[in-house]
This record gives structure tokens, sequence and C-alpha cells, in this order.
């Protein structure tokens, strides 16, 4: 039988986002937020690719990123209500983390797979934000995967894109739970 451990079973059992509106400073340090980012960087990586990155986006990183969106929806003709939510919640963020999708030439591992490990970086950030003691998200929006947009705002490089963007901060007050998936519903046992 192998050495469980409960601790850590438990908390991926109840683990859950807080939503991104809800954080607020103190966010963590740079010390901190390193050791966060250590943990996430354990993906699984066919290949010891690393077919990743992470910008760190602070309080006037944020802001300005804020005040870029109006313009970025208009030019692609996002409707009003789509600007506005996200406008709000970069406006009040204090600390988010993109996490860029940075594929590396390889015959030996797919793009595809390298995206799957990149995904896996992103839940295990937002997993060691709050296992060490932060609430955290995992957004993305429709300016994530505008061009124009993510190379001027988060610096990315023509070949590189956006995974996912990790707000990480204190919560003012913990969320209800949701439903969660029906596994019987979802799961096929197949025998030989």
């Amino acid at each position: 039988m192998p050495d469980r451990n409960q601790a850590a079973t438990d908390f991926l059992l109840t683990r859950r986002s807080r939503p991104a509106q809800t954080l607020t400073a103190p966010v963590p340090d740079r010390d901190q937020l390193t050791e966060i980012l250590t943990a996430a960087a354990r993906s699984p990586d066919h290949g010891k690719l690393e077919p990743w990155r992470f910008v760190v986006l602070g309080r006037d990183a944020l802001q300005t990123v804020a005040n870029a969106l109006p313009t970025a929806g208009t030019r692609l003709g996002i409707p009003q209500d789509k600007i506005d939510k996200p406008v709000m919640t970069y406006s009040g963020a204090h600390l988010a983390v993109v996490v860029v999708n940075s594929p590396k030439v390889s015959d030996k591992v797919p793009p595809i797979e390298q995206t799957y490990a990149v995904g896996g970086v992103c839940l295990g950030l937002v997993n060691a934000a709050l296992a060490a003691g932060w609430g955290a998200n995992w957004l993305s929006g429709w300016f994530s995967h505008d061009r124009d947009f993510i190379h001027k705002e988060f610096g990315l490089a023509p070949h590189e894109t956006v995974a996912g963007i990790i707000h990480i901060g204190s919560e003012k007050s913990a969320p209800p739970d949701r439903p969660r998936p029906d596994i019987d519903a979802i799961t096929d046992w197949t025998h030989a």
C-alpha cells in the first residue's frame, strides 16, 4: 500500500479558486511569489523543453492593462459590457501572472503536448498560490487572444500565446462552493 499524503489529498479534493474581483492586497512579495512560481514550473514536461514563461504584472502594470482594454475592445468590435468587466477586474487587481505558452522547436515533442504542459503550469500556479494561503483565479478573456494587445501589453513574441492570467491576492470573503462534475457521468470504465 502506498504512503498516503492525506493533507495533500484533502487540499486537492476541496481546493477552490477565488473570484479575481474578490482578491485584494496584500499580495505575495517577490520571494513568496518565486516559491509559488517554482512549484508551478514543476509541470510534466516531455523533453524538458520548458515551453512556458511568466510575466508578472504588479499594480501599475495591471492599471496599464485596464487602460488599454477600451481601445483594443473598440478596435475588435467587442460589445461594451464585455469591455467593462475586464476593465473593472484589472483596475482593481494588485498582482497577476501571465503564463505564456512559448513553444520550442522539437522533433520529439509535438506543439500540442507542449501546450498541455503549459496548461499544467496554470493549474499548478493556482494550486500553489492556494496552498500557500493566497486566493487565486485563472482567467483569460478576449484580449488575451489579440496578437496586437498581447505583444504590446505583455511583451509576447509572435510565436507566443497567453495560456492564462493568474490573479493572486488576499481574499476579501470565501466564496461558496459550486456544483462539481458527476464523476459517474463523465467516466467510462474499460475492463480488459
